[in-house]
């Protein structure tokens, strides 16, 4: 029961009277296909937890759109965001069974299909756009990463993103100094404790749904995410000052369950293939656009934004020392050298 009673919740929350991350009362209705899918020989359910509102997540309804065009109606693309489905633990197993047919999971979550998906959650090892596109076009670095969910029977086919993460903080952190002085919130993922542990910095792992009563009552004072999420979901109306770390790159997976694309028409599997690399490449370039777009609206609020000292950012890279060593021998050693020596590091 309660896995059915808190995915309603939540969407509860999201459809309620007024607007959610700034967006209509009722987020889907503008969503809703020009067509009716009744008539599909084959559908693909995907899931997410977040909004469409952010780039990586919109991407979803135009590969539905897309897909349904070019399958000419035999193929129908089930988007589900908003954790319809429910959280992203539930999901992956569902995913894994076959009961959902695939996933936008975010890249702190991917980590349960293979470690080797933690990689792109390393400090300083995929820290831009331009490195995360590098990645996504270098076989010898993007084929390990999408053949490691093989043996759980989940392919990585893609992914979009929600920028770079930092801090987003109620007092200013413009040092390593202050950032001591914070207590950051999160994500329930075992890279991020490791980092913060390493960094020698005040956090506290706190599942999302918590964070704005956190954050409003001074539990935390800071948050360890991205411009977008933070001014799209509201945090900035507290959390006023927010330090560009760009330590990560935030990811939306996209997994998909093998036995069930296995069961596609060939020509059914290079369209669906071919239009979500086409569409994720699309969104990846959005996000950037929509990084810049929130951090200027967030400025128009008040909202303060800084840099690090060189110094200081080179002490969090020589801090993670610890990190590259313990998840090297998780993801393999070599592959994480080749990969921080091909991006340039």
């Amino acid at each position: 029961m309660t896995r059915i009673l808190v995915p309603l919740l939540l969407l509860g929350c999201f459809l309620s009277p007024g607007t959610v991350f700034g967006v209509s009362s009722a987020p889907l209705a503008t969503w809703k296909p020009a067509f009716d899918p009744k008539g599909a020989q084959y559908t693909y359910v995907l899931s997410n937890v977040d909004h469409p509102a952010i780039e990586g997540i919109g991407v979803g309804y135009r590969i539905r759109d897309r897909v349904w065009e070019r399958s000419q109606g035999r193929l129908f693309v089930d988007f589900r965001p908003l954790a319809q489905l429910g959280g992203e633990k539930d999901v992956l197993q569902k995913l894994k069974m076959g009961a959902v047919q695939g996933m936008l999971c975010s890249s702190v979550a991917a980590v349960n299909v293979a470690d080797t998906l933690g990689v792109v959650n390393l400090p300083f090892v995929i820290d831009s756009f331009e490195k995360l596109e590098r990645f996504r076009q270098d076989p010898l670095l993007w084929q390990p990463f999408s053949e490691s969910g093989l043996k759980q029977g989940v392919m990585v086919v893609d992914f979009t993103g929600y920028g770079a993460y930092g801090w987003a903080t109620t007092a200013p952190v413009r040092s390593l100094e202050e950032a001591r002085r914070i207590n950051f919130r999160v994500a329930q993922a075992p890279v991020n404790a490791d980092i913060y542990k390493a960094w020698g910095l005040k956090f506290t792992v706190m599942p999302w749904p918590d964070v704005p009563q956190a954050l409003q009552t001074g539990v935390i004072n800071g948050l360890d995410h991205t411009p977008i999420v933070c001014s799209i979901t509201r945090k900035f109306d507290v959390a006023k000052h927010f330090t560009q770390l760009d330590y990560a790159q935030g990811l939306y997976i996209h997994l998909m369950n093998r036995r069930w694309f296995d069961g596609l028409p060939a020509d059914l599997q290079q369209i669906l293939l071919e239009v979500i690399a086409e569409e994720s490449s699309a969104a990846r370039r959005a996000t950037r656009q929509q990084q810049e777009a929130q951090m200027t609206t967030a400025r128009g609020t008040g909202v303060q934004f800084f840099t690090l000292p060189d110094k200081d950012r080179q002490k969090l890279i020589e801090l993670s020392a610890p990190v590259y060593e313990k998840w090297g021998a998780k993801v393999g050693a070599d592959y994480l050298a080749r990969l921080r020596s091909r991006l340039g590091e």
